[in-house]
C-alpha cells in the first residue's frame, strides 16, 4: 500500500534532539543517520533523496557540543582530533542502541534490526555499533569515515559474516586520508563483510557516482 510521502519533523524525545520520518510504504525498514563532526540532525538528510518508500528515517543529534559549532559524539579529548578509539565511541553506541529500543516502544517501529549510515565521525560511530551489535545491524553505510582504533581487533573472526556494507571515500580527502577508508575495507572484507567501495575524484564529501550508489545499495533487500 502506497501513500503521500510524510514531512520530516524534528522534536525532542526522551532528551534527544531527532529529524524524522515514517515510512510512506508497508512493510517498513529503519534507517538510522549518523552526522559528523560539527553536524546535527538536518546535516545527513541530503543523503535520503532517492531512498526506497518502505523505510522510516531518524537522524538523531549528537550529545556533546563541538567548540567551533554542531555536536560532537564523543566528548572532547585535546590532541586526538579525528583518532577516537572504540572504547571512546562506545558510549555513544550504547546510547543509540537504548535511544532505539525507546523509540520502537513508543513509535511501534521495529528496532530488531536496522541499517545505518554515517558520515565522517558517524561513519567511526556507526562501525562501532556494527561492530558491537552486528545482529542488530542489517546494511552499513560509511561515508568519508574511518575505522576507530580498536575496530581491527573486533574484526577478526567471521563476525559479520555476509554483511554488506557500502564505503564512499574522496581520493583528496583532507581530513580522513583514502588510506584510511582503503585499510577499513580490508579489515571488513577479513570479517567477512561483503563491501561495495566507492572511490570518487573529489575531498570530504560523497562524489555523485557515489552517490547513485549509496541509493542503489539500500534498494537492495535484506
Amino acid at each position: 500500500m502506497c501513500m503521500e510521502t510524510p514531512a520530516p519533523t524534528n522534536q525532542s524525545f526522551n532528551g534527544w534532539i531527532i529529524r524524522s520520518q515514517p515510512a510512506s510504504r508497508r512493510p517498513g525498514r529503519l534507517l538510522l543517520l549518523l552526522h559528523g563532526w560539527t553536524g546535527d540532525e538536518n546535516s545527513m538528510w541530503v543523503f535520503t533523496s532517492g531512498l526506497p518508500e518502505d523505510y522510516s528515517i531518524l537522524a538523531p543529534r549528537a550529545p556533546f557540543t563541538a567548540p567551533q559549532k554542531g555536536y560532537s559524539w564523543r566528548e572532547i579529548i585535546p590532541g586526538t582530533w579525528g583518532l577516537p578509539t572504540v572504547e571512546d565511541l562506545r558510549p555513544a553506541a550504547e546510547k543509540i542502541i537504548d535511544f532505539l529500543a525507546d523509540w520502537g516502544a513508543w513509535t511501534g517501529q521495529s528496532v530488531e534490526k536496522f541499517d545505518l549510515m554515517g558520515f565522517s565521525q558517524g561513519a567511526a560511530l556507526a562501525y562501532t555499533i556494527t561492530l558491537l551489535q552486528p545482529g542488530q545491524v542489517g546494511r552499513l553505510a560509511a561515508l568519508s569515515g574511518f575505522l576507530p582504533a580498536g575496530g581491527e581487533t573486533l574484526c577478526r573472526g567471521n563476525r559479520l559474516s555476509g554483511k554488506p556494507i557500502f564505503v564512499a571515500h574522496g581520493l583528496h580527502d583532507e581530513l580522513v586520508g583514502i588510506d584510511r577508508a582503503r585499510q577499513a575495507v580490508t579489515w571488513l572484507e577479513r570479517a567477512g563483510a561483503q563491501v561495495a567501495f566507492c572511490e570518487a575524484d573529489t575531498g570530504h564529501r560523497v562524489g555523485a557516482g557515489c552517490f547513485s550508489g549509496l541509493g542503489a545499495f539500500f534498494g537492495g533487500s535484506g
